[in-house]
């Protein structure tokens, strides 16, 4: 079982397919961590596609997606589900952000937040553009979510 990462620590390097919403198409690619060095990346990881908590959580990521861009950050957001759920969650609120596919679960057990019966814990990850871990969050009942102004204020020490 794998241990949760620790700040300071490299973030292991993964690639997961993904989409993002761009005008009318939904263009799908793979996402590689280690091409995102060089700008800091926030990892959202949410349980599910079209649920309350996290359809709350992206719509607010998406619709302040400037504020991270802004400040040469990058959000991913990770979930179970396929690239078709993905894509009908994604038009359904028009969500800006590329949303990536972890459908085995494997990335949530390498960063110790995969969980029984939910598949992961509503969790937040900071990358430095070292690609090193400067900030977290994994809450224990995934009720609630990090908000977007906390989430930009951390950005500006990602790297210090």
């Amino acid at each position: 079982m794998a241990t949760t990462l620790q700040i300071g620590t490299p973030v292991p390097d993964f690639t997961l397919p993904g989409g993002v919403l761009t005008g009318d198409r939904f263009e799908r690619r793979d996402y590689t961590l280690s091409l995102q060095r060089g700008r800091p990346l926030l990892l959202a990881f949410y349980p599910g596609d079209d649920t309350s908590v996290c359809t709350k959580q992206l719509c607010s990521y998406s619709s302040g997606l400037d504020q991270f861009t802004d400040q040469d950050a990058e959000v991913w957001a990770i979930s179970p589900q396929d690239l078709d759920s993905h894509e009908q969650f994604a038009r359904k609120y028009g969500l800006r952000l590329p949303l990536l596919a972890d459908t085995d679960r494997q990335l949530a057990r390498r960063l110790g937040i995969a969980a029984p019966g939910i598949g992961l814990r509503r969790s937040v990850f900071l990358i430095g553009s070292d690609g090193r871990l400067r900030w977290k969050h994994v809450a224990l009942l995934g009720a609630t979510f990090q908000n977007l102004d906390a989430l930009v204020r951390r950005l500006p020490t990602t790297d210090g």
